[in-house]
């Protein structure tokens, strides 16, 4: 079965855009920064949630703040080598504050194979950065999402 994610890739003009990426959390990402960003995002089961509206509770969950209000745009979905495939929405965050953030948390048997459970967040922080900086950053399957980005912004700006 195929997993399926939802996500929500927030921009700003500053003025060159900037986009809103959350390093992952938890003991294996610790130390890593290039291929260790991720939109915020999470699993849904289709039929049973909207593809928005996953991505909306999943951004309130990782980042303990409300998404902005619509209106946000389809940017497609990706998939990932795994064959896990996401689908990202796109919306204007220039008024969004990050103060107050919040992370959700998810449990682990950490160390491993020691029988006991530790509590880590599942983003350690979040940052506005530019599309080349997120490319750089993010993990591979979730690149393609910059890029459709950027032909977005261009597509609008021509309108």
């Amino acid at each position: 079965m195929v997993t399926t994610s939802a996500g929500i890739l927030l921009y700003r003009m500053q003025p060159r855009p900037e986009v809103l990426i959350a390093h992952m959390g938890g003991p294996f990402w610790a130390g890593k920064d290039a291929g260790a960003w991720s939109i915020p995002k999470g699993e849904f089961t289709a039929g049973e949630e909207g593809a928005l509206d996953a991505a909306r509770r999943e951004f309130r969950e990782e980042l303990g703040i409300e998404p902005p209000e619509p209106p946000y745009a389809e940017l497609g979905t990706f998939a990932y080598s795994s064959g896990k495939r996401v689908t990202v929405f796109v919306a204007d965050g220039a008024g969004l504050s990050l103060d107050g953030l919040e992370f959700g948390e998810f449990e682990l048997e950490w160390p491993p194979r020691s029988g006991r459970t530790a509590r880590f967040p599942e983003v350690d922080r979040a940052e506005w950065m530019s599309l080349d900086a997120a490319r750089e950053r993010l993990v591979k399957g979730q690149r393609p999402a910059v890029d459709a980005l950027e032909q977005h912004l261009v597509e609008a700006a021509s309108d």
